[in-house]
């Protein structure tokens, strides 16, 4: 069994009115649940349709629940447990929890832990993993009193677009382009390459499998790809941008809409492959991602990266980019293999 480390002598007891039940998916429980989620991370707001098409699009394999807690009918937090198809074993397992800030301090994430990781007893999981960032000092505490152990570190780093001077960069991309690469928009890709969705799903997975990560790696389905990328709330085709070494995609660098919020924007996955690095691609990739921000008057860009990856860290820092507090993963292992 998952054994639950009591700590209440430390804590609050939960509200007597407490109610933890499964979230029911009505429209009702999404806004109560974005609500909440925004209260507790106003720096990223989310909106009730990307949540939908998360939840919507999971793949089946994946175990996933999702409780609301209420007080006299008020929600006040959420939480859930999940498994990410990139880094899957069927006994690893993700858990969040969120309580709106003016319910904090009152036991109430405490006995959601309890819900969840009794819930997770029937799965017999090897490991639980969780994130907080570094300055939520109250999120530190709640994971570290439970046994869990800081393992990977995530670099926040928001570009304010206005201040960005391209003098420094000027003929950059000219130089890339003489070296034999050019940089087409998906926007432009889909208008004239009809593989352009298979290409793109490898380069992706390709990239993605370099990428840092605090669990191995198992790549991603293509239907996951798809739902994820083409059918998602926030796409824009302009703003992602493929260096191609003729029909071949060598790079990729990609900017994402921020609904709740529509002054910034989110860099997805930024690589190149490694037969091209050390060509000055992902900075012309990354310069090209700058300046379709400055045309759409966009404030901030917010993009992230595992802090031992200096190579990406070296370019965000180059341009302009600002470390914000960092991003901490947390697990907690129960059982050796």
């Amino acid at each position: 069994m998952l054994a639950v480390k009591t700590v209440a002598q430390q804590e609050p007891v939960a509200p007597a009115h407490l109610i933890i039940r499964d979230m029911d998916y009505s429209d009702a429980d999404y806004v109560a649940l974005v609500e909440v989620s925004n209260a507790c991370y106003p720096e990223y707001p989310g909106t009730i349709d990307e949540w939908k098409h998360e939840d919507a699009h999971r793949p089946a394999h994946l175990k996933y629940r999702r409780w609301l807690a209420e007080v006299d009918g008020t929600v006040v937090a959420y939480g859930n447990y999940d498994q990410f198809e990139a880094m899957y074993n069927p006994r690893l397992f993700h858990i969040s929890v969120g309580v709106d800030p003016a319910w904090q301090q009152r036991g109430i994430g405490a006995a959601f832990y309890t819900t969840i990781v009794e819930a997770l007893n029937e799965f017999d999981p090897l490991r639980i993993r969780a994130r907080a960032r570094e300055d939520y000092q109250a999120s530190l505490r709640f994971l570290q009193q439970r046994g869990f152990v800081e393992d990977v570190r995530e670099w926040e780093s928001r570009l304010e677009v206005a201040a960005f001077d391209p003098t420094p960069y000027q003929g950059h991309e000219a130089r890339v382009v003489a070296s034999g690469i050019r940089i087409a928009t998906l926007a432009e890709l889909i208008a004239t390459d009809p593989d352009h969705r298979q290409k793109l799903y490898e380069l992706d997975a390709d990239l993605t499998n370099d990428v840092p990560h605090p669990e191995p790696t198992t790549g991603f389905s293509y239907e996951t790809f798809e739902h994820f990328y083409f059918k998602g709330p926030n796409l824009m085709p302009e703003g992602v941008f493929v260096a191609l070494d003729g029909e071949r995609y060598a790079g990729l660098s990609a900017l994402w809409k921020s609904q709740g919020d529509p002054r910034e924007l989110y860099t997805g996955l930024t690589g190149v492959r490694r037969e091209y690095r050390r060509r000055g691609i992902a900075l012309a990739l990354k310069l090209r991602a700058i300046e379709f921000a400055r045309q759409l008057d966009v404030a901030v860009i917010k993009t992230w990266n595992e802090s031992n990856n200096r190579p990406m860290l070296s370019i965000n820092e180059a341009l302009g980019f600002v470390k914000q507090p960092a991003w901490v993963s947390f697990v907690k292992t129960l059982k050796d293999i």
